[in-house]
């Protein structure tokens, strides 16, 4: 275990990153330091407790400092009268489903690990979600398109917002059948909502007509296809002049059951986060000479939304 007191963040990382290269997966490193709880204070302030020095450090900082270091932050453990074991488990970076070498179909299936995932009930996605969703004034939206909906995550929560449940029309597309059967299953009482598989990039062949909001979180990156032209097409041919639209943009990797932030790509074994930022800037550009009103906000998950200053 190490015991930190007076020691700086620069020391701190460099000792952690060399303890956790040795170490086998699942195993944990364990650092004592001062008790957060004791104070409100500013990280790197100095306090003295009976006769030693410690630099405070908030448990977000532990917290964070634990997904840089791809570990899972433990329940931290009383140690002395003014001291918290800080545990740091190191996770599986092979338990990913993007390593998976399921069928690109499947990919994201009803029986892959990426079915596991629950963006819902992570805080820095739900949040921003659910104010991206006000932002594009929902109640005044009744046609509603997702496309990459999966099992239907997203029409969840607007469920849960949606004064006038039965004013909407839901319409999801997916590429992947069985997480489309899977959404089918879970929205079956739903009569107003609607589930396709099918390929994004030939929208026009299922003649929907147009949405007064469209949603695409994590799809419009995918490797399968080009996203600017995608994109043009889909303001041009399926959003009504007086639409909105929320883009959603992964900034982060799911390892080990864990959210990670960063965007990654795959020449650099750091998060990168070049691309990511180059097509929420083409969206924004594209979308404001388009006279939308665009916001960015977001986390883990950046969240673009643009909605319609035309007259109609």
């Amino acid at each position: 275990m190490y015991t930190f007191t007076t020691q700086k963040m620069t020391n701190i990382i460099p000792l952690l990153k060399e303890a956790l290269s040795k170490l086998q997966t699942g195993e944990t490193v364990e650092l004592e330091v001062l008790n957060p709880d004791l104070f409100s204070s500013y990280n790197g302030n100095i306090f003295i407790l009976q006769g030693d020095e410690y630099i405070y450090r908030g448990y977000k900082s532990w917290v964070d400092l634990a997904q840089l270091l791809q570990c899972r932050m433990l329940t931290p453990l009383k140690s002395k009268e003014h001291t918290v074991v800080i545990r740091l488990q190191k996770l599986d970076s092979d338990a990913s489903f993007h390593k998976s070498i399921t069928d690109k179909e499947e990919k994201y299936g009803e029986s892959s690990i990426f079915s596991e995932i629950h963006k819902n009930e992570e805080s820095s996605f739900i949040y921003y979600y659910m104010q991206a969703l006000q932002n594009v004034k929902l109640d005044s939206r009744c046609r509603i398109l997702n496309l990459g909906v999966n099992s239907g995550d997203e029409f969840e929560v607007i469920l849960n917002l949606s004064k006038n449940i039965s004013n909407l029309e839901l319409i999801g597309i997916d590429y992947c059948s069985s997480a489309i059967n899977a959404a089918k299953e879970m929205f079956k009482e739903y009569k107003n909502i609607s589930f396709y598989t099918h390929d994004i990039n030939d929208l026009q062949s299922l003649n929907l007509g147009e949405f007064d909001l469209i949603i695409s979180i994590g799809t419009l990156q995918s490797s399968n296809l080009e996203f600017n032209p995608l994109l043009m097409s889909i303001v041009q041919n399926q959003l009504k002049r007086s639409g909105a639209m929320i883009l959603g943009f992964p900034n982060c990797r799911w390892i080990d059951g864990e959210m990670i932030y960063g965007a990654r790509v795959k020449n650099y074994p750091f998060s990168e986060m070049g691309l990511l930022y180059k097509d929420v800037i083409f969206a924004k550009k594209y979308l404001q000479q388009k006279k939308y009103r665009v916001t960015i906000t977001g986390k883990d998950y950046i969240f673009l939304t643009a909605t319609s200053i035309q007259k109609n």
